[in-house]
């Protein structure tokens, strides 16, 4: 008798305490849930022995890239539904190696346990990063972490960012197309910084050499880009190449913490903030002023979480901690801010633009889901489904103000006092 999907739904609603907003498909056909709900496709009873052993986030993700779970209908309908119930403990679940107090838990298991099967657990996908060891954000690591997330393939990202290949917030007005909205981006930047002919800009994570091309094409600007990932300095390099503006830019593998040959007229830090972590934040900071002449911008451009009363509670997303950006950590704004004061810089201006990386994500989704083939044979099928899960969760989560972006110009003001910027907020010239 086929009645998998009820037997979980039933399980699921005893531990939830009202009924399961989605709608079950379990392996052996059978179905059980609201009609017209979005469908959670359990293809193998493995996805349960993987929630029996981490519980909440982590198993289910390690369940969706492994294929084992599917979304039928809108993706982002059933994340919006799922967001608020998934259990985020992450004591072990089953009694076989860990004894749990709460008795709802272990009769939950122990139902679990009887329709997923035998221990032990399936382990991870390859997509997965292993347990890591060490301090966090030394040079070694940070590579390794730039490495996993970047050096993915040129093609997929070529499918996924459409042909501005920026990897970061667009800037967008109505009726506008990605390239567009990014091309306008990049040129905010550039007017922020008040680029000139022959000003020395400093990219700090410069990706696929997006920016560097505008700043020198269309302001006149001698760039250097810096990045970690190699596939984005061979592919950078080609692109500066084929547009004839090798004079103009150089793209260095370099680490942040490297860089010598400074001053500079002005940097952008454009979506690279994110990996520095807490640890090195100042030093960051610190090793930004001191490469900035008196009276030099700084466009820190930098994704933000809500602060946490107790900021000791703060704890790296398991999910895009193993699968996508390890290691990277979310700072509220404030912080940022007063990090950047305390090295030296003079905030003069924070434009948030969280409604745009929320429509910015949903594009590149879109660009995902267009041309499925093609990006599993430029990637995996497990890399594909990771980045289809965390862009369209990271797309919720900026609609729904968990996290914003942020724009914050910083100068490093001379002893004279004179910043250089105008009377008037947002006149950039």
């Amino acid at each position: 008798m086929a009645d998998a999907a009820l037997r979980l739904t039933t399980v699921a609603e005893e531990l939830l305490g009202f009924p399961l907003p989605v709608r079950v498909r379990a392996w052996d056909g059978s179905e059980s849930g609201p009609p017209g709900a979005p469908v959670l496709v359990v293809r193998h009873r493995r996805a349960l022995r993987r929630l029996l052993w981490r519980p909440g986030e982590l198993g289910l993700a390690r369940a969706w890239v492994a294929g084992e779970i599917d979304v039928e209908g809108d993706l982002y309908a059933a994340l919006d539904l799922l967001s608020g119930i998934i259990w985020e403990r992450e004591e072990d679940l089953a009694p076989a190696v860990h004894p749990v107090r709460d008795p709802r838990l272990r009769t939950a298991a122990r139902a679990l346990l009887r329709i997923g099967g035998a221990l032990p657990p399936p382990p991870p996908p390859p997509e997965e990063v292993r347990r890591r060891s060490g301090p966090l954000h030394t040079r070694r690591r940070d590579r390794q972490a730039i490495s996993h997330h970047y050096d993915v393939g040129n093609g997929f990202y070529e499918q996924v960012l459409g042909a501005s290949m920026v990897y970061s917030c667009a800037y967008w007005s109505d009726g506008g197309t990605l390239e567009e909205a990014q091309r306008d981006k990049l040129d905010l930047v550039c007017r922020k910084l008040a680029l000139q002919q022959g000003d020395r800009l400093l990219d700090v994570g410069c990706g696929w050499g997006s920016l560097a091309m505008h700043a020198a094409r269309e302001y006149g600007a001698q760039v250097t880009g810096i990045t970690l990932s190699r596939e984005q300095a061979a592919y950078a390099r080609k692109r500066i190449a084929e547009a004839g503006l090798t004079d103009r830019i150089e793209i260095r593998v370099q680490d942040y913490r490297d860089v010598r040959d400074g001053p500079y007229d002005a940097i952008a830090s454009i979506g690279m903030a994110e990996h520095v972590g807490q640890v090195r934040y100042l030093e960051y900071a610190e090793q930004l002023l001191t490469l900035l002449r008196p009276g030099g911008r700084l466009l820190n451009h930098q994704i933000a979480r809500r602060p946490e009363r107790n900021e000791a509670d703060y704890r790296l997303d398991p999910f895009i901690d193993r699968y996508v950006f390890p290691d990277g950590e979310l700072a509220p704004l404030g912080r940022t801010v007063a990090t950047l004061e305390l090295a030296g810089f003079e905030v003069r201006d924070v434009e948030s633009i969280r409604e745009h990386y929320a429509l910015t994500l949903r594009r590149w989704v879109a660009n995902l889901e267009a041309d499925w083939r093609r990006a599993v044979r430029h990637s995996s099928p497990g890399r594909a489904r990771v980045w289809r899960l965390y862009m369209a969760a990271c797309a919720l989560a900026f609609e729904h103000n968990k996290i914003g972006v942020n724009q914050v110009l910083a100068v490093r003001t001379p002893h004279s006092g004179d910043s250089g910027l105008p009377l008037r907020a947002r006149d950039w010239r």
